[in-house]
């Protein structure tokens, strides 16, 4: 298994975020919060593509009818394969932004915000389906990031960064969640754990802001490998590639030093990681 980590895309982003691989296109998809961009990198090509948001975009996976939905400051939205946007589910709060989401096997996304300020209790995780209807799942986070599903399906895992867990739901029925308590508690680790991913094990990477390090866990919590990356913020980790064995890690440059960090800010991969899980589109 292949330990060196590689330099997918050099750049300098200011808070790189939420890798998706997209399978339908054979492309990585990853946005840059602040800047509202969303990135498109063919590792095949070394092409890239940058879509510009007009607002700060919080994630952007690919759709079942093409193109992408997005976690935007307001709210979700879609755009089609020609770049128009409209809204899908609006719920623009003053001081508010959306932050991480994922794509669950239902096809429905679930949607993080957070408060700009950072404010405990700012946040909320909302679940969003095709047809906009939406239900809050959560309604007390601080800073509601890393998502992920097992791969039969029926568990649900959530972290909110301040409370430096990661919890478990069960899936009921419906695809919604109950019996939230708590998976892995990450005090006495460096860093504060931000995205993370599934493997097709059942294992969480979680990569660890501040922290310098993607970790993994197994399905009962235990701490099984950590990955040392060469910046102090990484923000989330997914699989990739034709065969989903190379684990793409997005990093954060603000707040860091350039000269002390030089791929801050970049897309980091480590080939033949393991084995990852085809993600959905949203049904959209």
């Amino acid at each position: 298994m292949a330990r060196t980590l590689e330099t997918a895309v050099r750049g300098r982003a200011e808070l790189g975020e939420g890798p998706t691989w997209d399978p339908a296109t054979g492309r990585l998809i990853w946005v840059d919060i602040l800047t509202s961009r969303i990135h498109h990198y063919d590792p095949g090509s070394g092409r890239r593509t940058v879509l510009t948001t007009e607002q700060h975009v919080g994630a952007a996976k690919p759709r079942a009818d093409g193109g992408l939905v997005v976690n935007l400051r307001d709210g979700v939205g879609l755009y089609d394969d020609a770049g128009a946007f409209r809204w899908l589910a609006r719920d623009a709060v003053p001081g508010r932004r959306g932050n991480d989401a994922a794509v669950a096997p239902d096809g429905s996304l679930w949607a993080g915000t957070m408060r700009y300020d950072e404010a405990p209790g700012g946040g909320t995780l909302t679940r969003v389906l095709a047809d906009g209807s939406a239900s809050l799942v959560v309604s007390d986070a601080t800073v509601s990031n890393g998502l992920g599903w097992s791969p039969d399906g029926s568990l649900m895992y959530y972290i909110d960064t301040p409370t430096r867990r990661v919890d478990v739901f069960d899936v009921t029925d419906g695809g919604g969640v109950r019996g939230r308590r708590t998976l892995v508690d990450t005090e006495g680790l460096s860093g504060a754990p931000d995205g993370m991913t599934v493997d097709a094990d059942g294992c969480l990477w979680v990569a660890f802001w501040g922290g310098g390090a993607v970790r993994r866990f197994t399905p009962e919590g235990a701490l099984d490998r950590e990955v040392a990356v060469p910046v102090s913020r990484p923000t989330a980790c997914a699989f990739g590639g034709a065969d989903l064995r190379d684990l793409y890690i997005t990093t954060a440059a603000i707040g860091t030093d350039q000269a002390r960090e030089p791929l801050a800010g970049s897309v980091l991969t480590l080939p033949n990681a393991g084995l990852g899980v085809p993600q959905p589109p949203f049904a959209g």
